[in-house]
């Protein structure tokens, strides 16, 4: 079993993290510009994982 299905972390922790707000989380997801995210039951989670991916992706060179 994959490790990082145990890091998940909510869209709140998420936005924490990255300093924006759970709105600009759920525009990103809509648009599809944001971090990868599961759905579990109704909820929305994000593994670190694929938040360091993100961050990666958007570093200026």
């Amino acid at each position: 079993m994959d490790s990082n299905i145990f890091e998940l972390m909510t869209a709140a922790d998420v936005a924490q993290l990255l300093k924006v707000s759970t709105q600009t989380l759920a525009n990103w997801r809509s648009s599809g510009q944001g971090p990868n995210f599961h759905k579990v039951g109704g909820s929305v989670r994000y593994e670190l994982a694929d938040i360091k991916e993100f961050v990666a992706k958007g570093r200026a060179a």
